[in-house]
């Protein structure tokens, strides 16, 4: 099983995205990567709590986080967290490029499901690589 969580800033964003890989075209995907989206509530995750604890979190877990376009604002940032903890066996974060295209615009939904889709296919190369942008 693979598990996806959703940042909670892009909890709508990632329902919207869910709703497409599990339509006509991606619903066998779906099935066979056996996919499941948590939610920080789902699983007992204080939203506040620092990007470093979060990636930690995840990494502990194996949960893929997927956010929107977070930055390196700090020491404890999940930009700054990741250049200074990512070992070869960690699993990646999601970021989607532009989550507001996501609600509004198909095409780059669509874009953005193939990605994920495609990286999580091949989810053992893609492990060390720190951050993978959508689409």
């Amino acid at each position: 099983m693979i598990r996806l969580l959703a940042d909670v800033n892009i909890q709508g964003h990632v329902a919207r995205l869910t709703a497409l890989m599990q339509g006509a075209d991606g619903a066998d995907f779906w099935t066979y990567l056996d996919l499941r989206i948590v939610t920080f509530k789902d699983i007992g995750l204080d939203p506040s709590e620092r990007d470093k604890s979060i990636w930690q979190f995840c990494q502990e877990k194996q949960l893929y986080l997927v956010t929107n376009n977070r930055n390196d604002d700090g020491p404890d940032s999940l930009e700054a967290t990741i250049k200074s903890f990512n070992p070869p066996a960690s699993l990646p974060v999601f970021t989607i490029g532009d989550a507001d295209r996501v609600l509004v615009e198909r095409e780059y939904a669509d874009r953005v499901t193939d990605r994920l889709f495609r990286y999580l296919l091949e989810a053992e190369n893609i492990r060390g690589t720190g951050r993978l942008f959508l689409p």
